[in-house]
């Protein structure tokens, strides 16, 4: 039998339904600050967002967004528009003992990893609120030390041309980088995992499920849903 095309593929309804993420979502008490990290205060975040906005020189300032701040960016976006960021692509690489995931049950996130081209979304602050929505950005995405490693400036390529955006945990080298880990592993761990944030089944049901909406279809995601679905049937003994 002739494997189907992407094309064909993308016609066909997601495996990985609303229902059978609520078979699996749950919310864990939070760990709380991990043991050996270094926390970022709020006068470093302060400092921090002064810095990165003073290199705008009065520009826009632009988020590449790839993974949850599409879906979940608490900071006010004035604009959204299709990009892709080349030399870049989304990889499950990321452990995590918090979040969506526990210190028992790590859980798995997303990052930019070398190699290969990202579709996304590049996100426009609001230009007379730069220091505010991205002091809200900076405390989401970022909590220790060994974080600040993987903030980047990287170039996205839009319809309104080359642009400068912010992103996170790009070209990972923090001690919580797995890298490239089999498909079969990162489905088991994302059929499974959750934290006080919610579980990494819904993480990627909410992502791909935005990418859709806006022509972006990871045939990776694609693939990764599916399998994690098979996961949830076997564990919830669903046919």
């Amino acid at each position: 039998m002739r494997a189907r095309s992407s094309k064909a593929l993308r016609k066909l309804p997601l495996s990985l339904t609303a229902d059978l993420v609520a078979r699996v979502e749950r919310k864990e008490p939070d760990p709380g600050p991990l043991p050996g990290r270094v926390y970022l205060t709020e006068s470093d975040y302060d400092a921090l967002t002064a810095e990165l906005i003073a290199t705008l020189k009065g520009g826009p300032l632009w988020i590449f967004a790839y993974g949850s701040l599409i879906w979940r960016p608490e900071c006010d976006f004035v604009e959204h528009r299709r990009a892709t960021a080349h030399g870049w692509h989304r990889s499950f690489c990321l452990e995590l003992k918090r979040w969506r995931g526990t210190p028992d049950c790590p859980g798995l996130m997303m990052a930019l990893d070398h190699g290969g081209a990202c579709h996304g979304v590049i996100c426009r602050l609001p230009d007379d609120d730069q220091f505010a929505q991205l002091g809200n950005l900076l405390r989401r995405e970022v909590d220790q030390r060994e974080d600040l490693g993987e903030l980047r400036w990287i170039t996205a390529k839009a319809e309104i041309g080359k642009v400068r955006a912010l992103t996170f945990y790009a070209g990972p080298r923090a001690s919580y980088y797995t890298g490239k880990l089999p498909d079969q592993e990162v489905a088991r761990i994302l059929a499974r995992a959750a934290g006080h944030w919610g579980s990494c089944a819904n993480y990627l049901y909410q992502t791909i499920t935005k990418l859709e909406e806006y022509g972006i279809h990871d045939t990776h995601l694609w693939k990764l849903q599916h399998m994690v679905a098979e996961e949830i049937r076997k564990l919830t003994a669903l046919p």
